[in-house]
């Protein structure tokens, strides 16, 4: 498959309260591969990223929303948003024939989305 996204960066603030974050809410291993760079687990041709600190570049809710398969589990997905230091902006809701989504900031404040089908 020729996909059009081949690799992200997620600009954070702190690495291992990222890694918490995302590990939690996605229900995935992240693993620092050197320092201030941690991969998101992936296989074969799945798209990935990393969470990396870079002081040249904030956390932000402008920009870019990128959308993060939960896999059927948006309602478990959004409840460990705050306990893991992120902020619910809007509650699970539908997209149409796209499924569901919810829309989050991060424990670094970016702005994504947690999606399912």
């Amino acid at each position: 498959m020729n996909h059009k996204v081949v690799w992200f960066d997620v600009p954070v603030l702190d690495l291992k309260r990222a890694i918490n974050f995302y590990s939690k809410v996605l229900n995935c291993s992240i693993r620092e591969e050197f320092e201030g760079v941690a991969v998101l687990q992936h296989q074969d041709e799945e798209v990935a990223g990393c969470l990396t600190v870079d002081k040249r570049i904030k956390p932000s809710q402008e920009g870019v929303l990128l959308y993060y398969n939960v896999a059927g589990r948006l309602a478990d997905a959004v409840s460990q948003v705050e306990v893991n230091g992120g902020k619910v902006l809007q509650a699970q809701h539908s997209i149409g024939p796209f499924g569901e989504r919810a829309i989050v900031l991060d424990s670094e404040g970016n702005r994504i989305a947690l999606h399912s089908t």
